[in-house]
């Protein structure tokens, strides 16, 4: 995509997904979590408030053009800067790409706002969603996903339960593990058989392997959540991006990244101004050079800086 857009990004590779054009319907950073795990950082003071946070006839415009003059996408993905159900009119946008486009249209939530009836009648018009569940009681929710005082771990167990019965649509549960935090056995049995009673089409686990908005959120190795696979029914499977393909883009993406930093450490935001990219686009390109161990990471002020280490600088000299 050459154009520039205000509230579509990419289509941005990935590995669940294809080439998934971005759809953001929030302000950096809108969402009703505040997880340890975040890859956009943290939210600092989360809201359950529903508005309009960008106005619906302006992405809707958006999306018309980037039919008519690209339209090239393996979904159409409403993500990005927060959690979108809770933009007011999410369900509008839904119907939108349902109505001018074959591309199927996918939902990401945490799933905080589906004990509502109203959010739930709207996502039902995404091809696919997926909702969240990391914990398995108020105590663990508080722990992993620091949500607004206003939310209880009760109200989202009920609202995917509700949202499964009602929603005719693929279903997608992601389960976030992170080391010493809710990755023992126990743990993820609890999880395990909470995500039975949701009954989603899919269970997906992940872990921490982008940097993270809290340092003591260690990821899990591959082989960690391979022994989990079977607690799950379905049978889990992992998403997490240890190592995968990428195209031509995605690789000049990267290239560019990793020359500024040689230069000097950036943060996230930073280079995303740079490049005029969106947060997310930055997140996946830093988690790629992060884990094959091309840039570090270092922690100043409260703000992550990414740098690429001294030997690598001399060895690009």
């Amino acid at each position: 995509m050459n154009k520039r857009y205000r509230y579509l990004f990419g289509p941005v590779p990935s590995r669940r997904f294809g080439r998934s054009l971005g759809v953001d319907l929030s302000r950096p950073k809108t969402c009703s979590l505040d997880c340890i795990f975040c890859q956009l950082g943290r939210t600092g003071s989360s809201s359950v408030e529903r508005k309009e946070y960008v106005p619906t006839d302006a992405v809707i415009a958006e999306l018309k053009d980037w039919l008519k003059t690209d339209g090239r996408a393996d979904y159409i993905t409403l993500s990005g800067s927060g959690e979108p159900t809770l933009h007011s009119r999410f369900g509008e946008v839904l119907a939108f790409i349902r109505e001018n486009s074959k591309i199927p249209a996918l939902l990401l939530t945490n799933g905080t706002m589906l004990y509502l009836p109203e959010v739930r009648e709207a996502a039902s018009h995404a091809t696919i969603v997926k909702a969240s569940l990391s914990a398995w009681d108020d105590a663990s929710y508080r722990r992993v996903n620091r949500p607004h005082p206003a939310l209880r771990f009760a109200m989202l167990t009920a609202g995917e339960k509700a949202f499964r019965a009602e929603y005719t649509g693929k279903l997608f549960l992601e389960v976030f593990l992170i080391k010493g935090i809710n990755a023992a056995a126990e743990e993820v049995r609890k999880i395990a058989a909470l995500a039975k009673e949701i009954a989603p089409d899919r269970v997906q686990l992940n872990t921490a392997v982008r940097p993270p908005a809290e340092d003591f959120a260690i990821p899990l190795t591959k082989e960690e959540m391979e022994g989990f696979c079977d607690l799950f029914d379905p049978r889990a499977e992992i998403i997490a991006e240890f190592k995968t393909a990428q195209g031509g883009s995605m690789h000049a993406n990267q290239d560019a990244i990793l020359a500024m930093l040689q230069r000097r450490p950036c943060t996230a935001e930073q280079i995303a101004h740079a490049f005029e990219m969106h947060m997310n686009e930055v997140s996946k390109y830093l988690g790629k050079l992060t884990s094959s161990a091309q840039i570090s990471t270092e922690r100043r002020n409260g703000l992550i800086y990414y740098t690429v280490p001294s030997g690598e600088k001399r060895r690009k000299a």
